[in-house]
C-alpha cells in the first residue's frame, strides 16, 4: 500500500477518491485550498493550502513525508469551471482558469517529481469537452488542454525514473453542484464520482505498469 495525495480532496469527486483508495488500504493526504473537512477518510487532510502557489505545496507535501513517508502517487483533481462566451466575457476568465487548472497541476507536480519513488504515479484530471470545446468553453477548454500536454510532456520526462502520468477526461461527473447549475439536463450519461475514482485508481495500481502518457476518456457508454 502507498502513501498517495489526492488535491481537491475535499470536493465531491476528491472524497470519493480519497475514500476509494482509503478503502484499498492506502494511506491518503488530501490537499485542497478550503478549510480542512471533517468529511474525508484521508490519513492526513491539509487545508487552506493555495495550490497555485509552489511554495505553499512543496511545504504541504514535505509535511506528508515527515508524517505518513514516501510519496507513491498524486492525484491532481483541485480547480475550477467557467461558462462564457469569449465576446461577452472577460479576458481575466483566462487566467483564473490557467491558475486555477493548470498552475494547481503544474505546481503540484513539481513539488511531488523530488518526492515520488520509483514505481510512482500521477494522475492529472483533464476534460472531455477540452477535446472539442463548444460555445462557452474557451477559457476552461484551454486550461485543461494544457493539462493534456502537461501529462504527455511530463510522462515522457519521467519515464527514465519509472514513475508514470496519465490523465483521465471526464465528460460531466455526476455532483450536487453540477445538477444544480443544470437542473434541466440529462444526467444519464454523467460520471459518478466513484466511477471516476476507480478508474483513477488504477491508474495508480501496479496493475497499470505499461500505461504513461495516456487521456482517457470518462463517460458512460449506452
Amino acid at each position: 500500500m502507498a502513501v498517495i495525495i489526492v488535491t481537491g480532496g475535499f470536493g465531491a469527486l476528491g472524497r470519493a477518491v480519497v475514500r476509494h483508495l482509503a478503502d484499498a488500504g492506502h494511506q491518503v493526504a488530501a490537499v485542497d485550498m478550503a478549510p480542512v473537512s471533517t468529511e474525508t477518510l484521508a490519513k492526513l487532510t491539509l487545508g487552506g493550502v493555495d495550490l497555485a502557489e509552489e511554495h505553499a505545496v512543496a511545504e504541504a507535501y514535505r509535511n506528508v513525508v515527515s508524517d505518513l513517508g514516501a510519496i507513491g502517487g498524486v492525484v491532481n483533481i483541485a480547480g475550477g469551471f467557467v461558462w462564457e462566451t469569449v465576446a461577452d466575457g472577460s479576458l481575466d476568465s483566462f487566467d483564473r482558469m490557467y491558475r486555477m487548472n493548470l498552475r494547481t497541476a503544474a505546481a503540484s507536480c513539481r513539488a511531488a517529481i523530488p518526492l515520488l519513488v520509483e514505481g510512482s504515479a500521477i494522475v492529472n484530471v483533464g476534460a472531455a469537452g477540452a477535446v472539442r470545446p463548444g460555445t462557452g468553453f474557451a477559457a476552461y477548454a484551454a486550461s485543461k488542454t494544457g493539462v493534456h500536454a502537461l501529462t504527455e510532456s511530463l510522462a515522457e520526462e519521467l519515464k527514465g525514473r519509472g514513475i508514470r502520468v496519465n490523465a483521465v477526461l471526464p465528460t460531466i461527473i455526476d455532483t450536487p453542484t453540477n445538477r444544480a447549475d443544470m437542473p434541466d439536463a440529462d444526467t444519464s450519461a454523467w460520471v459518478s464520482p466513484e466511477a471516476a475514482a476507480r478508474v483513477i485508481a488504477f491508474l495508480l495500481s501496479r496493475e497499470s505498469g505499461a500505461v504513461t502518457g495516456a487521456a482517457i476518456p470518462l463517460s458512460l457508454a449506452g
